[in-house]
């Protein structure tokens, strides 16, 4: 019997490749989870600071809630297990479901003490949080840079080799 050795599949057609950069990985591993705030842990995905783009990954304990901001860009978030709401609005996101926010969207974000499971949601935001306080006067303005800065520190902190955000090099 003789076994014929097949050469590895090839796409059906290619982009040019001259100064085309490769398409960027990372792992889960390669960016670890650190606290945000007491129930919440983030993981800085990627950033591009000019243009103000962050993308976090979020996992939120039962009853964790966020301060409230506005958000002076778009927001799209995607639910990968959980459920949490703004306290402003009746509609529960959970596991599968997408989100859009609107350039101006003003919310809390809110996770009930209900739930089972850790919340785990991915967000892509476009500019700046700008968190309120009662009075709805800016206290914290939360943009890529910063979202970088604090994620870095608290690696640091934790004895963790700097994580290789994706823009931030």
């Amino acid at each position: 019997m003789t076994s014929t050795v097949l050469p590895p599949p090839q796409p059906t057609f290619r982009f040019p490749t001259d100064g085309v950069p490769e398409a960027l990985h990372r792992a889960e591993s390669e960016l670890p989870f650190v606290e945000f705030e007491p129930g919440v842990e983030m993981q800085v995905i990627q950033v591009d600071i000019p243009t103000g783009l962050w993308v976090v990954r979020m996992r939120m304990q039962p009853g964790a809630t966020l301060a409230t901001h506005k958000h002076a860009g778009e927001v799209y978030a995607f639910t990968l297990s959980g459920s949490w709401r703004y306290l402003e609005y009746d509609a529960v996101n959970r596991a599968g479901s997408y989100l859009y926010e609107p350039a101006g969207s003003t919310h809390t974000l809110h996770v009930p003490a209900s739930n089972t499971e850790v919340t785990d949601v991915w967000f892509a935001i476009r500019g700046p949080n700008l968190n309120l306080d009662a009075e709805g006067k800016v206290t914290l303005v939360l943009d890529a840079g910063l979202v970088l800065k604090v994620y870095r520190s608290r690696c640091r902190k934790l004895g963790l080799p700097q994580p290789r955000v994706i823009g931030a090099d």
